[in-house]
């Protein structure tokens, strides 16, 4: 009896199998195993075509290629993080949380280019007419040039772009707007893949940027296949906390541009404004100076921003001190309690530990190790450090202080912001550097007793 053939293929990683199953079994991705056979069909004996006139293949240095220009949308900090505004032609997916102001954003895009002269169709499937219209006259986004429609059946957006002839399109999202010449509903995965596929063919052959909202999964990843990604020119992910009015925007993929870039936006009643220079943000306003924080430079994207840390240690007498943390990795700040304890001599092993920043930043690299050690030295002694003090570098398990990446930008942001000691890698050793930062808080101490009396 003849084996069995393969007949359902995972449209994400291509794992196989003989039945159709709900979740894949190599990628645990659910909804992307599909039927296989009229797949293999269909490519089935495919013939070679003869290829003539300027199709032929000719060497790179014979190719005439146009420059690719980019045009403004009037936003900063989204033009910084395309690479300097929007390709004709480009597909641009923005994806995020709900909630955190995607189609804000690109409503606010979307206005500053129809008041540049531009022709704007802005197709919302998730909201009526009336409801977009009813947040752009509250963010000011009103403007004759920008036409609003409300449709989830892809046919129907290609008559409307073929009857508005507009020179950006936005559609809000990818994952409500279905095809009929697809089987399934809206969002999975052939419907996303035909959708998305179509709208970017028509993106290429009328050079019409288009920006496509994309929905995310509970863990964060952008729904749909992951085809949806390598089909479009640019991924940006639209983030920020619920509790702070703070945005981020960054380019996960970016075949114009560079993509360690970031723009920082602040959500406000009236809409969303750029930020373009954040130095103040993740900053407290204390006038005297208090134990338990120090100041780093985080380089996010090619971007310096000043990030106070916060440490508290309380003695405690339980038998499992806590630790607590916000913004920081608690795995970092539990290698640093050690290595504070082990290598510096400070006893922390008996006291609860609360480390936090300001502002809601989150801090990820390594290059924030000093300054959390200096804040939780500083709050173990109950000695401050001036306003003058930074740091920036990596500690390793022996208290070594490594270099960091983008150290002279760092410093030179240090320096312009008013930071006149900047501690890192020069100080070698953990040690030296609690020595110098503690030699500081003298001064400290003397202008407190002088004010005092």
């Amino acid at each position: 009896m003849a084996r069995a053939q393969t007949a359902y293929r995972c449209t994400e990683c291509g794992w196989t199998s003989i039945k159709w199953v709900g979740r894949c079994g190599e990628c645990q991705s659910w909804g992307t195993v599909e039927d296989a056979t009229a797949v293999q069909a269909s490519t089935r004996g495919t013939a070679a075509v003869a290829v003539t006139g300027g199709r032929v293949a000719k060497p790179i240095t014979q190719a005439v290629g146009e420059r690719v220009t980019h045009w403004r949308t009037g936003i900063g900090e989204f033009d910084r993080v395309l690479g300097g505004g929007i390709v004709p032609g480009a597909a641009i997916l923005l994806s995020g949380e709900p909630g955190v102001g995607k189609s804000t954003l690109l409503l606010e895009v979307a206005s500053r280019a129809a008041a540049a002269g531009k022709r704007v169709l802005y197709v919302s499937a998730e909201e009526s007419v009336d409801q977009v219209r009813m947040r752009a006259e509250r963010t000011g986004a009103m403007h004759d040039e920008l036409y609003l429609a409300s449709e989830v059946d892809l046919a129907v957006i290609l008559g409307q772009i073929d009857q508005v002839q507009p020179d950006l399109v936005i559609a809000d999202s990818v994952q409500t707007i279905s095809s009929s010449a697809v089987d399934g509903i809206a969002g999975g995965v052939s419907q996303v893949r035909e959708v998305a596929s179509t709208l970017i063919r028509v993106a290429k052959d009328r050079a019409l940027p288009i920006l496509i909202v994309g929905h995310v999964t509970k863990d964060g990843t952008i729904a749909g296949p992951r085809l949806l990604e390598h089909l479009v020119d640019v991924v940006c992910h639209f983030e920020g906390d619920r509790q702070t009015a703070l945005r981020f925007i960054r380019a996960l993929k970016n075949r114009f541009g560079p993509t360690d870039e970031v723009g920082c936006f602040d959500m406000t009643g009236d809409g969303i404004h750029e930020v373009p220079d954040p130095s103040g943000l993740f900053m407290s306003r204390a006038g005297a100076p208090v134990s338990g924080t120090c100041i780093t430079i985080a380089l996010e994207g090619r971007r310096a921003l000043p990030v106070e840390v916060q440490a508290l240690v309380v003695p405690s007498s339980a038998p499992q001190p806590r630790r607590v943390v916000n913004g920081v990795d608690s795995s970092r700040v539990a290698m640093l309690l050690a290595v504070l304890e082990r290598r510096a001599g400070i006893k922390l092993s008996d006291s609860d530990v609360y480390v936090s920043t300001v502002g809601g930043m989150r801090l990820t690299e390594p290059g924030a190790d000093l300054a959390i050690a200096l804040a939780l030295a500083s709050a173990a002694r109950d000695r401050p450090y001036p306003h003058t003090l930074a740091a920036a570098g990596e500690i390793s398990l022996a208290g070594e202080i490594r270099p960091t990446t983008g150290e002279k930008q760092r410093v030179s942001e240090a320096r312009r912001l008013g930071f006149t000691t900047v501690l890192g890698a020069d100080s070698e050793h953990l040690r030296e550097a609690l020595r110098v930062a503690f030699a500081m808080t003298k001064s400290v101490r003397e202008r407190e007793l002088d004010a005092a009396f």
